[in-house]
């Protein structure tokens, strides 16, 4: 991760900014937000394929947030980045950082999380700028996407990324299931419609998997956790309705994929 850690000891410097949220308005900010960290959870920003979610309209620029980028929306990510700090020595910033592709603050970023990456739609640069990204030693996790279209959108502008790599399933033994927690017994996380359904998948999505894409050194660049929605697990880890054995498991993989973001 040489190039890019170069570059991420100076992440402070870039400025933070707080924006709408599909779910959240005015979500009150940590004492400590500023804090000087060696990890932050930095957000991909991104142009959905459609301004409709759920029936919906995203009105606005996605640029300017209530766009898929921001579900679950500071929410989750501060609430991680607490169990980050609970769990680990790792020196976790209390707010989250959302990233633009198309401005170059990327490569401050050594680990990034994508969310609902069945509606992205990246452009051709921001294609180029992500694979350069990802080559250089950055880490992407993706999350919360269900189901056969939502993984053909996926992996439209995925394979745009990287045409030459495949994607694969990520084998029990690998590292990242082992950095702090031994996962071998993973099970599917839904989201928070199972408040009200008591059903586990989404969409036709019913068997989760953990997928990745490998450098030619055998290191992870992408996780790709599908049929299963972490996000909502660390959202809703104070919610006593939402089973504890579910954010359980989901803030243990985000604890091991940091880890090995940080050292592999």
């Amino acid at each position: 991760m040489g190039g890019l850690l170069a570059v991420g000891a100076v992440y402070a410097i870039q400025p933070f900014r707080e924006y709408s949220g599909v779910e959240y308005q005015n979500f009150a900010l940590p004492p400590d937000y500023q804090e000087k960290t060696e990890w932050v959870f930095a957000r991909l920003m991104y142009p959905p394929v459609s301004r409709y979610y759920g029936g919906f309209a995203f009105l606005g620029d996605w640029r300017e947030g209530a766009s898929n980028w921001t579900m679950d929306y500071p929410r989750s990510d501060r609430h991680f980045s607490a169990a980050l700090r609970r769990l680990t020595r790792v020196h976790a910033r209390s707010a989250e950082q959302p990233v633009n592709l198309d401005t170059g603050d990327v490569f401050d970023w050594p680990w990034l999380y994508g969310v609902e990456v069945g509606h992205w739609n990246l452009s051709d640069e921001q294609v180029k700028t992500f694979r350069e990204y990802l080559l250089r030693g950055g880490f992407f996790l993706c999350d919360d996407f269900h189901g056969t279209i939502e993984w053909d959108v996926f992996t439209a502008s995925m394979q745009r990324v990287f045409p030459d790599r495949p994607i694969v399933e990520i084998p029990s033994p690998d590292a990242i299931f082992h950095t702090i927690y031994d996962l071998d017994d993973r099970y599917q996380v839904p989201g928070a419609q199972y408040l009200e359904t008591g059903q586990i998948w989404e969409k036709d999505g019913k068997v989760p998997h953990w997928r990745g894409i490998y450098d030619d050194k055998g290191r992870l660049m992408v996780a790709i956790c599908f049929d299963m929605d972490l996000g909502d697990s660390w959202e809703h880890a104070d919610n006593p309705q939402y089973p504890e054995k579910f954010s359980a498991l989901g803030i243990r993989i985000g604890v091991d994929y940091v880890v090995y973001a940080m050292t592999h």
